[in-house]
């Protein structure tokens, strides 16, 4: 039994000395310094459980026809590509500027998340990321068939991939 309150004080010991350490300006803030890799770690696991806590479950509502894979490709155009890259340019001005680093959808990382995620991330954002929350700006249907780009990206019809070649119209 004294082992077990020793632990619990231990730990309360370590817990209140890691505070302090924060609190004093120990943790860096600045964005131009990557993240430690327990941070990295540690924030992306509480993202993830958060989101698949907290998002609906719901079925996209949006079916991957030519027509909302364009409009998708539209709207990841105009709003997307400064942060996670296009057909064009698959990695992004601002990807090796920003931390954490956002996804760089038309290179390696593929939008893995469930749709009904993604579309919850879309809709509300992440905290300390530079992710805004979508919800004032697109409409429930637009942002349903960004989510329909993003799980297709990779087998877009012509159409849709020629979104990013056309002149800009913003």
């Amino acid at each position: 039994m004294k082992g077990f309150i020793f632990g619990i004080l231990t730990m309360i010991v370590i817990l209140a000395l890691g505070l302090l350490f924060a609190l004093a300006g120990f943790v860096s803030m600045r964005a131009d310094k990557p993240p430690s890799k327990m941070e990295l770690t540690i924030a992306g696991h509480a993202m993830d459980a958060s989101v698949a806590r907290d998002a609906p479950k719901v079925a996209n509502p949006v079916t991957a026809d030519e027509a909302n894979l364009v409009a998708g490709a539209r709207l990841y155009r105009k709003h997307c590509t400064v942060c996670h890259g296009d057909l064009e340019f698959p990695k992004s001005p601002l990807a090796d500027l920003l931390n954490p680093p956002p996804p760089q959808f038309m290179n390696d990382m593929v939008a893995d998340m469930p749709e009904n995620q993604n579309f919850y991330i879309l809709q509300h954002g992440i905290r300390w990321t530079a992710m805004p929350g979508w919800k004032k700006v697109l409409s429930d249907q637009q942002m349903w068939q960004v989510v329909t780009f993003l799980s297709h990206m990779h087998d877009l019809p012509p159409a849709a991939k020629h979104v990013f070649v056309e002149p800009t119209q913003f």
